[in-house]
């Protein structure tokens, strides 16, 4: 691509939430010969999500509303940060927003951080699921997220405006950004237990800050259906936007069939 030592094939910049500890681990799984990752982070004012609703008395939902709207304030600044690493691409490692407001407010958001980044390429997890999903011809869905009910109605509105059947949404309703993190691997079985099913092609899992890298390959197998966690569908995403074609075995169908 050019005479970088090292990125010679991509340089990828990902923005991260200032709290967020569950995208690097997963990053640190792809070590390949000529890409980088350049974690760019955002400060997360409202990390307590259920403090703040008993402080406050204004309802979880509306505290998550209010979070997401803090969180916006301070893309452009981490964005301008990675852009001065002549990134070749830009991930966002976060995942909630992508989704806000179904197909128009998925639209507006990208169409926003494009005009600060220009003609560089923009892989977002609403956009990497929706083309992972298209990908295995999939028809109807199930979804787990980390988010209170407001994140979930907002995935599921995403979802089925694109075109996919969602059979169920199941939210682990985390009570701060953090707590994200600490889900156990038992509460993620049980979700998938929850919302599995004969009638379920596929089961994706959202929200960044909760990794599944370790656990959703083993399931895929078990279960015969595609798992999607949504980094690794980002990170999919990015690579092949970057012209990385290499076949990765070990962290699911996705990145070794695709």
């Amino acid at each position: 691509m050019d005479n970088y030592q090292i990125g010679h094939r991509a340089r990828i910049g990902v923005l991260i939430p200032s709290t967020n500890t569950g995208v690097e681990y997963d990053l640190q799984q792809f070590a390949l010969d000529g890409v980088t990752w350049h974690p760019s982070r955002f400060w997360i004012e409202l990390r307590d999500w259920a403090d703040e609703n008993k402080q406050t008395g204004e309802g979880l939902d509306s505290v998550f509303e209010r979070f997401l709207e803090l969180m916006r304030g301070e893309l452009p600044g981490a964005i301008d940060r990675v852009l001065s690493a002549k990134i070749t691409h830009l991930m966002l490692g976060m995942s909630a927003e992508t989704f806000w407001g179904g197909i128009d407010g998925n639209v507006a958001f990208e169409q926003g951080i494009q005009e600060q980044i220009g003609t560089l390429g923009l892989s977002t997890g609403a956009g990497a699921t929706r083309d992972a999903l298209q990908a295995f011809g999939v028809k109807t869905i199930s979804v787990i997220t980390p988010y209170p009910p407001v994140g979930d109605a907002n995935v599921r509105r995403f979802f089925g405006e694109i075109g996919f059947e969602v059979k169920q949404v199941a939210g682990l309703s985390c009570p701060s950004a953090t707590a994200i993190a600490e889900t156990s691997i038992r509460q993620v079985m049980d979700a998938v237990r929850k919302v599995d099913g004969d009638d379920v092609d596929a089961i994706v899992q959202c929200g960044t800050n909760l990794s599944t890298v370790d656990i959703f390959p083993t399931l895929e197998l078990w279960l015969q259906k595609p798992m999607l966690p949504i980094n690794i569908a980002t990170i999919w995403h990015t690579l092949r936007k970057c012209g990385v074609q290499d076949r990765i075995t070990g962290k699911g169908r996705l990145l070794e069939e695709f």
